[in-house]
């Protein structure tokens, strides 16, 4: 940037080399210094110096940035001998951010200040790939390198379909055998040849940060008194109507502790999440696979409806809307062995002018069974949700649809054909004996409930399978009797934890 044409040369003693700013500028301290020896004869000449001073700051900037952009732009990513260090297939001759960042320029002269690095990525250039030993939530930015499998195998390098659908701005285009999770998993995954057939295999890689809890013996409860709100809850003010897989399409008022959970993407699409079911005027059980993000999930961002019919149809008359005031996440969810330990999650509503949820024939909470209670296999229970109507389907129903299951023995859901050793002491299975109802994708965080006496007892958090309705894949559900302290830990909820609505024998 030149002087203006106004502009004298200001002389100041000579400086020595280390003193001389960057750019062959004089200091703004030195042009002050000079000023203060010039006469003040007027409001012009005043004006004249700060256009010159303007005019010196301005070039010396322009100078510093175009020197930085020098020293960027020989930058080099093949330099690098670090594993985690990559250039995308999108980065053209003489980009800066690599793996799919975006520069950010300056407002002033348009040179590059920093980079915006894509999910999965960091660093001055994004050259780095975030926790490339670990995944984080369900794997959904995994960025790293990762490429054995749970039994050993090498993972085969994605076909050129999947790299043009959803790795394009991944590493090298998605030209590599690296573990990721594409569809929404329970974590990273990749495709091997097992008995000359090409199946998919969760990756043998540990979820960041996990530290399991020491199991703690739940004291025995002493019964409270009921509270208003339990005097009706787990009671329906209509029976089922009339698909979960192979079940019927069922009104909210035969479940109306259902709650929708929703999300709102940047782009401020409303998507739908999981299911869940209302335990107290304030507060929504459900998974803890339903936020991804861990202990990151930003609870502004979700909504929950009660009161719901259908997904694509609202009816303000009925339904009740609540933003969300917080989310825990169980501590000890695990998803390192691919089954979803601990899988459970409390959503706290906020209230509207001091309250929540209002009881009505289409809003009304369930009941909680008491501690370690247990029902016996056989014994048949509802489960209810919005999910998929078949695992081969690609759109979720839009209706609230229901099921009955039967409670399997433990013991039998163990059994090699079955699920084996993924079957921990906070999970039980459920099934139709033909195989024929089961809940789906889409019908996460539901409830399953039995009834008991004349009441729904939540039992069950829908929490995964595989696939849907599959001979000797039964549906696995949350165990939430092994949590009634840590619910009421977290809600001081302890009347309503207590189970006291359970018959007593």
């Amino acid at each position: 940037m030149g002087q203006p044409a106004s502009c004298q040369p200001i002389r100041t003693p000579p400086s020595t080399e280390q003193n001389k700013p960057r750019g062959g500028f004089h200091s703004a301290s030195t042009l002050m210094q000079s000023l203060q020896t010039e006469p003040r004869s007027s409001m012009k000449t005043m004006r004249s110096f700060f256009l010159c001073a303007l005019a010196f700051l301005s070039a010396a900037q322009a100078g510093l940035l175009d020197e930085r952009r020098r020293r960027e732009l020989a930058f080099s990513p093949h330099s690098s001998s670090s594993s985690s260090s990559f250039s995308s297939s999108s980065q053209r001759s003489g980009e800066i951010c690599l793996n799919g960042g975006t520069s950010v320029p300056t407002l002033i002269s348009g040179a590059h200040l920093f980079c915006l690095c894509a999910d999965g990525f960091e660093g001055t250039h994004c050259e780095r790939v975030k926790a490339s030993h670990c995944y984080e939530g369900v794997g959904l930015y995994y960025k790293g390198t990762a490429s054995k499998t749970v039994s050993g195998q090498t993972c085969l390098q994605w076909d050129e379909e999947t790299r043009r659908q959803y790795l394009h701005l991944d590493i090298n285009a998605g030209k590599h055998n690296y573990c990721r999770n594409l569809h929404y998993r329970r974590r990273p995954w990749c495709y091997v040849w097992k008995n000359l057939q090409l199946v998919w295999e969760y990756c043998d890689m540990p979820l960041c940060n996990f530290k399991p809890l020491p199991p703690v013996a739940s004291p025995v409860p002493t019964q409270p008194e009921p509270v208003a709100e339990m005097m009706t809850c787990g009671q329906r003010t209509r029976r089922k109507q009339l698909k979960i897989v192979g079940g019927t399409v069922a009104t909210v008022e035969s479940h109306p502790w259902i709650a929708a959970i929703f999300w709102r993407t940047k782009s401020r699409e409303k998507v739908f999440r999981c299911g869940g079911s209302l335990i107290s005027a304030c507060w929504v059980l459900t998974a803890a696979h339903c936020f991804p993000d861990g202990n990151n999930t930003k609870a502004e961002r979700f909504t929950v409806i009660l009161g719901k019919n259908a997904l694509n149809e609202s009816n303000p008359t009925v339904e009740q809307k609540f933003r969300v005031e917080k989310i825990f996440i169980h501590e000890g969810f695990d998803n390192n062995d691919g089954n979803f330990n601990n899988d459970i999650a409390l959503v706290k509503l906020k209230t509207k002018l001091g309250k929540c949820a209002k009881e009505s024939d289409k809003v009304r909470t369930v009941c909680l069974p008491p501690p370690q209670q247990r029902l016996q296999p056989g014994f048949t229970c509802d489960i209810a949700g919005y999910g998929k109507e078949s695992h081969a389907l690609w759109y979720r129903s839009q209706y609230l649809k229901e099921a009955q299951v039967n409670l399997l023995a433990d013991n039998v859901c163990r059994q090699k054909n079955y699920y084996d050793n993924m079957i921990t002491d906070n999970m039980f299975c459920a099934a139709r004996p033909d195989w024929s109802q089961d809940a789906c994708e889409g019908d996460s965080g539901g409830p399953l409930v039995c009834e008991v006496g004349s009441r729904l007892f939540l039992f069950g958090v829908i929490s995964w399978g595989d696939g849907c309705a599959k001979e000797l894949r039964p549906g696995v559900y949350t165990r939430v009797t092994n949590y009634n302290k840590w619910i009421e830990e977290k809600t001081h909820l302890g009347s309503i934890t207590a189970g006291a609505m359970f018959p007593q024998k």
